[in-house]
């Protein structure tokens, strides 16, 4: 088993696969191979960003299993980022400075977002007190996440409520070098909706005839595209693709005897690659998904232990 969670735009991917002992490691998947990233010491690792200069960043167990830290890996080493005080760090995001973004849990309080930057992690505190999450950031050091409940955004030393969508609750994912956010929130029938955040509204991104199943975006590329995940009519979860217009889902467009099925689209890159996670022939796998120039075409590869398989659209 194994799964994506970002993408550079040199086509390089990041995330986790079972090893062949049974534990969850870090993958950097480039050039046609997978290469297990290893971890802090501890059984398990997962990778949750890359870079455009190749840094990759996410969380391990630390020696002894007794806590976990975020981690950023960079020439070939895996450097422990530390905490804000508490037992544990998760780095979720990363821009082309370095710059890293997570949450982590100070002593004796809820986890708080941070910001790390030139060695050093910065508490990015929160909104109305109560825990805060960092998931993203862009090239101009923006933030975004969660905080007392809300997608936020951080940016000018000041953390900004984003709101809902006549619910309750909200999150923010991702961001662009535009400063659109994409996230989850709640709608007034207490169902979670795909938004994209620009020029100050928040907007419905819609489903995919889902009823009231939920919708999550995220991931936003530098050309406004977005991608996540969705209920369709039948109740599963599928891969979408938003590009300016409806929600497309992801299995419409790879041929229908491949034997895959797409659940989840985490993150795009500005060339429209797409990795994410999927089932092909029942077994989950990691998926990068290329778009080809005409005569229209998708190259889909899955990848798991030392295997990968290449699907192309004739």
């Amino acid at each position: 088993m194994s799964a994506a969670d970002g993408i550079n735009n040199s086509g390089q991917v990041v995330g986790w696969a079972y090893t062949a002992g049974g534990a969850e490691h870090a993958f950097l998947y480039s050039g046609g191979v997978m290469m297990d990233l290893g971890t802090l010491g501890g059984s398990n690792s997962e990778a949750h960003g890359i870079n455009d200069n190749g840094q990759v960043i996410g969380y391990s167990d630390t020696v002894g299993n007794t806590a976990r830290h975020a981690f950023l890996y960079s020439g070939s080493k895996m450097k422990d980022l530390g905490t804000l005080g508490g037992s544990s760090s998760y780095a979720w995001g990363i821009n082309n400075n370095g710059q890293v973004v997570g949450w982590a849990g100070p002593p004796g309080g809820p986890n708080h977002a941070f910001l790390y930057s030139d060695g050093v992690m910065t508490n990015l505190q929160t909104t109305g007190g109560g825990s805060s999450y960092a998931f993203g950031i862009n090239n101009s050091g923006q933030v975004v996440g969660a905080a007392g409940g809300h997608a936020f955004l951080y940016s000018g030393g000041a953390m900004n409520d984003l709101g809902t969508l006549g619910g309750s609750e909200s999150a923010a994912e991702s961001i662009n070098s535009n400063g659109w956010v994409v996230g989850q929130a709640m709608t007034a029938s207490s169902v979670y909706h795909a938004f994209l955040y620009s020029g100050g509204a928040m907007k419905d991104l819609g489903t995919l005839g889902g009823g009231d199943g939920d919708v999550s975006a995220w991931g936003i590329n530098n050309r406004g595209q977005i991608v996540g995940e969705a209920a369709t009519a039948s109740g599963a979860d599928h891969a979408f693709l938003c590009n300016g217009g409806a929600m497309v889902d992801l299995n419409t467009l790879i041929p229908t005897n491949s034997g895959w099925v797409l659940m989840e689209a985490a993150a795009i890159n500005d060339n429209g690659q797409i990795a994410g996670e999927g089932t092909i022939n029942g077994q989950p796998h990691a998926f990068l998904l290329t778009p080809v120039p005409e005569p229209a075409t998708w190259a889909l590869l899955a990848f798991g232990s030392l295997v990968f398989v290449l699907r192309k659209r004739r």
